[in-house]
């Protein structure tokens, strides 16, 4: 880090199309935050750019199902964004809009230069296009199967169960989310980034150059796709939302929403420097003394400046973009400086499963902030001690509970607590003298010193968990001091002793305020108040920070408890919220008679009574030779095992299958499926999007039982 000047983090842009979870926090904007904080604590420039991003195909999508226009959404979510973030304590320099003037003429004048430039190719390619509807499919208009790991939701530019990124036509069995029904291929011309032509540098910069410094997870995915050869990338899209194509033949053209988002980092960083060039303050965190006497075009300084060190904080599904992508199109204009590093994180789960907030199974910013008020640090500490840096992590209300009250209340909470209920008690709030220091507290100042080394080699190697850990091992070191000393007692024998440790113990107080900052600025605040202390009255390399005769506040409770109640009513309402969610997604099948399948007609009971419905168990399961559709499955009946091809393989893979009770028509004749002898049918049900869902009992039976 030394041989850069400044340092410009970026955080990834969110998509405005509704409240963000704890996950998203975890993974971009909670780490990014600690980093630039503690780089403003150590008098490091450095300015920290985000905003909303407007123009993903996510946008309309959800305005339609809103019933409101893709403008009023974004209104709507990005005041709620920008409003989370700035409750949780993210500190940034500047939250802007890709909706703003100042960003379309960026991206557009980007467009423009790179065309200019010859760095497109114009390509007419046969894209997904809806009939019905008469229009050309966006990615996040197309789902699929994810041909890498068979996921059925995928979307057309990524599957969000394997993270990797994805082109419609990759797309297995794709459909119309507008429509419901098979899109078809159609011509329509598009601009391309030929990315195959920056693999040279690309390996250069990133293969070689970053093999030791990324993150392993970052640099192996970034890796492969290099390895496996790039291909061209359209940065033009055929809708009706988004920054118009600057060209003359680009009609009902705008552009890929990933060339427009990350120039939004650069439009941020306009936005903020014109403000303060102008001389408003709107922007400019105000603790950031970087942002000082500053000019409207000083803002090239931190993009085109090779002395900038320039970092993405992001979550690992948007590692491509950010390493590959963004780069190529940095580097192709000649102009902007690359990355140093991408320090993305993995995906953080709930409660064991998936964070999703379209299965209602997540925890929003503003339901905790209801839930839970004035306690955002508690949120921030649980969330740096579980964040998913290296592989994804587990967030459960039960393990946050236990985290403040085990480690937030009695451990740091507690250290603090009785140093100041003591010098109110012994001394009157006021920091006594160091009369007799002895090997003890020599021991205690080197274990303060480690500490502190090691949470700033942490932070600096995006280690945040670690550093963390070595935050609280502080106050761990001021228990385990008083403890050993017990200053409660050597004040009736020992007032030298006493006042001895006591004034050690108000030091490492002062110390725990500055270097828990980056992590919990707001319990830090507190602590500074109740100190009587300035952040910027503390000396880096001192251990002293507290003059003898400096007197301190009264004391109160930096964290309380969490009782069990609060923790079981969290559980209740994430299991309420996700049940209902669920029957929510069955109603509208169960009231669309249009939409349904005919009656069939009708039979006696007599009919019915013939057949033989059975419950068994899949034992094998694999897919039949050149029949994309078709499984063949092992099946155990209790009295026998059967052989049984099934075409559910759109829907279900044989790994999933392995192990699963299903429902069989038992006595139904033999039939040869592709030279396959089958015994019996798999009972399904299909939806209205004609996928398939298993009519399985919803618990445990014998095998062989009957199903009446």
């Amino acid at each position: 880090m030394s041989e850069f000047k400044r340092t410009l983090v970026t955080a990834a842009l969110p998509y405005a199309n509704g409240p963000k979870h704890i996950g998203h926090i975890a993974g971009a904007y909670l780490p990014a935050d600690i980093y630039v904080r503690f780089l403003r604590n150590i008098g490091k420039e450095v300015i920290f750019v985000c905003g909303s991003d407007e123009h993903g195909t996510a946008i309309p999508i959800q305005a339609k199902k809103e019933g409101i226009t893709s403008q009023q959404m974004i209104d709507k979510y990005h005041a709620l964004l920008k409003s989370n973030f700035e409750q949780l304590g993210i500190a940034f320099d500047v939250y802007h809009r890709t909706s703003e003037k100042l960003h379309h003429e960026t991206a557009q004048a980007m467009f423009l230069e790179m065309y200019e430039k010859g760095l497109f190719t114009e390509e007419v390619s046969e894209q997904y296009y809806d009939e019905e509807n008469q229009t050309f499919l966006a990615d996040r208009y197309i789902k699929g199967t994810c041909p890498n790991c068979s996921y059925d939701n995928a979307f057309g530019d990524q599957c969000e169960k394997c993270g990797n990124s994805l082109n419609p036509t990759d797309l297995i069995n794709p459909v119309s989310t507008i429509s419901g029904n098979k899109p078809i291929l159609k011509a329509t011309k598009h601009w391309y980034l030929p990315l195959q032509n920056q693999e040279e540098w690309l390996k250069e910069w990133l293969v070689e150059g970053h093999k030791h410094d990324w993150k392993t997870n970052v640099y192996g995915q970034s890796k492969s796709w290099i390895d496996g050869g790039l291909s061209p990338r359209a940065m033009t899209r055929d809708l009706d939302w988004g920054i118009k194509v600057p060209l003359k033949d680009a009609e009902g053209k705008v552009l890929y929403v990933w060339f427009d988002a990350p120039i939004g980092y650069i439009s941020a960083t306009k936005a903020l420097f014109k403000e303060l060039g102008e001389g408003k303050t709107e922007f400019a965190y105000p603790q950031n003394t970087t942002l000082k006497n500053v000019k409207a075009d000083d803002w090239a300084t931190w993009w085109q400046d090779d002395t900038t060190r320039l970092l993405h904080f992001i979550g690992k599904d948007n590692i491509v973009f950010h390493c590959i992508i963004f780069p190529a199109m940095l580097h192709s204009t000649g102009q902007y400086i690359v990355p140093d590093n991408v320090p993305a994180n993995e995906f953080l789960n709930l409660e064991g499963d998936k964070m999703s907030t379209s299965r209602k199974w997540s925890v929003e910013m503003e339901d905790y902030f209801n839930a839970f008020p004035g306690k955002e640090d508690v949120l921030r500490y649980v969330l740096t001690a579980i964040a998913p840096e290296t592989k994804d992590a587990d967030f459960s209300w039960k393990d946050f509970q236990t985290r403040n009250n085990s480690e937030l209340v009695s451990i740091l909470g507690n250290f603090i607590n009785r140093v100041a209920v003591l010098t109110h008690k012994f001394y009157e709030g006021k920091v006594p003298a160091n009369v007799a220091p002895t090997e003890k507290e020599t021991d205690l100042i080197a274990e303060i010193k480690r500490c502190q080394t090691a949470i700033a080699e942490n932070i600096e190697h995006f280690k945040f968990r670690e550093a963390l850990f070595e935050m609280m091992n502080i106050a761990r070191a001021g228990n385990k001091y008083l403890a050993d000393n017990e200053p409660w007692k050597t004040v009736k024998t020992d007032q030298a002793r006493t006042d001895t440790v006591m004034f050690h113990g108000l030091q490492i107080a002062a110390h725990l305020a500055w270097w828990m900052e980056p992590f919990i600025p707001y319990t830090a605040q507190k602590l500074y108040g109740l100190l009587n202390f300035e952040k910027v009255n503390y000396q880096f390399d001192a251990f002293v920070q507290l003059q003898s005769g400096h007197e301190i506040s009264q004391p109160s409770l930096l964290f309380q408890n969490i009782e069990d109640d609060i923790i079981q009513l969290q559980l209740d309402n994430l299991k309420q919220k996700s049940e209902k969610k669920a029957i929510d997604n069955i109603a509208p099948a169960a009231n669309s008679e249009a939409s349904l399948e005919p009656l069939k007609p009708q039979i006696t009971f007599d009919d019915f009574s013939k057949m033989d419905l059975r419950v068994g168990t899949v034992l094998e399961a694999e897919k039949v030779e050149k029949a994309d559709k078709l499984l063949k499955l092992k099946v155990d009946l209790g009295f026998e095992q059967r052989t049984i091809v099934s075409g559910i393989a759109l829907d279900f893979t044989p790994e999933s299958m392995i192990g699963k009770q299903i429902t069989i028509l038992a006595n139904l004749a033999p039939r040869k499926i592709k030279g396959i002898e089958s015994n019996g049918m798999i009972l399904m049900g299909k939806n209205l999007d004609g996928s398939l869902k298993l009519i399985a009992p919803n618990e445990l039976a014998d095998n062989g039982a009957t199903v009446a």
